[in-house]
């Protein structure tokens, strides 16, 4: 029931979006001939309606998983309609509050200037035309966007350490994250991505985390295409918050296993649940894949050693789960002078490896995609998701201790990436001597 109430809430703003924006059209366009107003106001209020229309019929409509890349593109649709009318609006509004002003000032004699010789305050043509053009335009990034979730960006990031041995001056490791796989739908393109990978023959390649978005199946197109990665220091990797599927509607949660979940206060696997994280561990280990589950490697060149310690998904920021155990994955490591550490979000390094691993030099994390949304430009670094992530992408550093969020291979929910592209890292070790 609650619901359906906040599905009618939405839908009712949607539809005052659309009347309020409309009325800006209509004025903008009063000068136009019928040739032009007809049609364009016939499209505006056609689609208006088939949003609303989708809005309300989705909760009814069951889909296979093929046809939720088609719900994704048109909630992503949907969604972009609704930002744009939503930034139109803010001029608008800024407009509407001018009016007000001059409405109060012409009840005491003032700002009679302002008012038109019909006895109206007329909106502002610049605003009006200035928010139908930014809104315009934040639509069309959204749909170019779509043309991005596959164009590979190869981030080149030299990190100088002066504990780092001799020996691992020069280390390449490349730095994969958020493959998601389930949002995949272009072999092709993902091929094309590896192919980039092993052009830098890296000596070590490292992948952390959201292999999938819900379930292991969603691997099976894939495994072929990421059997290839090959290093010679190998190929390591964690889980990420989506690979236990604790998102997923798994037929077999009852309403006994929800009970058993809130006396625990945490996720209860389920046994189809537990059997898709186990097919998960599988086929990373067929594709030759070492997947590090609360543990250490130690990872040896020319008799000098660095330890790469791999922890399960610890969420330090909103309702993450928290699987990993540093504890475990720590303990042993004390003897090597240099540590990297997978960890697959990033508030795990403020919350808990700064504060009390203080001899982790290097962490890599993914997690955030940036949001698929934002701008990198030379000197200017901005999207959404910084407002819940201090550390959302690139390179961070605390003192000696230095983390690197990936921006992610893969992508989920919007199909696109707008501004913030997919990434393949490329790391260089370097001593500071």
């Amino acid at each position: 029931m609650r619901n359906r109430r906040a599905l009618w809430f939405v839908t009712a703003i949607i539809l005052i979006l659309d009347v309020y924006v409309f009325s800006v059209l209509q004025l903008v366009t009063r000068h136009f001939g019928g040739v032009f107003k007809i049609p364009v106001y016939t499209v505006y209020w056609s689609v208006c309606v088939l949003v609303v229309g989708v809005m309300l019929a989705f909760p009814y409509v069951r889909m296979s998983q093929k046809k939720l890349i088609v719900r994704n593109y048109v909630f992503a649709i949907i969604i972009g309609i609704v930002l744009a009318e939503m930034s139109a609006s803010l001029f608008f509004v800024i407009d509407d509050i001018r009016r007000g002003i001059i409405w109060v000032f012409a009840q005491f004699g003032a700002g009679s200037s302002f008012i038109g010789v019909d006895g109206g305050i007329h909106r502002s043509v610049i605003l009006s035309w200035l928010g139908l053009g930014v809104g315009g335009t934040l639509f069309a990034m959204l749909m170019y966007g779509f043309t991005n979730k596959y164009n590979y960006q190869v981030r080149r990031v030299k990190l100088s350490f002066d504990n780092l041995p001799p020996a691992f001056k020069g280390f390449k490791i490349v730095q994969l994250s958020d493959i998601h796989s389930g949002s995949l739908k272009n072999k092709e393109a993902v091929n094309k991505g590896v192919d980039i990978i092993l052009k830098e023959h890296a000596d070590l390649i490292l992948f952390t985390g959201d292999l999938v978005n819900d379930r292991a199946t969603e691997m099976n197109d894939y495994t072929d295409i990421f059997s290839r990665l090959r290093a010679p220091m190998g190929v390591y990797s964690v889980l990420g918050n989506h690979d236990y599927g604790d998102y997923y509607a798994w037929p077999d949660k009852s309403e006994t296993h929800r009970a058993a979940e809130a006396a625990a206060g945490k996720h209860v696997f389920t046994p189809m649940q537990k059997q898709s994280i186990e097919k998960l561990k599988e086929m990373q280990a067929q594709m030759g894949w070492r997947l590090l589950m609360n543990e250490h490697v130690v990872l040896e060149k020319n008799g000098q050693k660095i330890a790469l310690i791999g922890i399960e998904n610890w969420g330090g920021k909103g309702n993450f789960a928290k699987y990993g155990r540093m504890d475990l994955a720590h303990a042993g490591t004390e003897q090597y002078p240099f540590k990297i550490l997978m960890s697959h979000d990033p508030s795990h390094w403020d919350v808990e490896v700064r504060p009390k691993y203080p001899d982790i030099d290097l962490t890599l994390a993914g997690h955030t995609h940036g949001m698929q949304f934002g701008i990198e430009l030379p000197r200017v670094k901005w999207s959404p998701v910084q407002w819940m992530y201090r550390n959302w992408a690139g390179l961070y550093e605390h003192g000696k201790q230095k983390l690197y969020v990936n921006r992610g291979f893969g992508f989920i929910g919007y199909p696109g990436r707008v501004g913030i592209l997919p990434e393949i890292t490329v790391i260089e070790l370097d001593t500071s001597n």
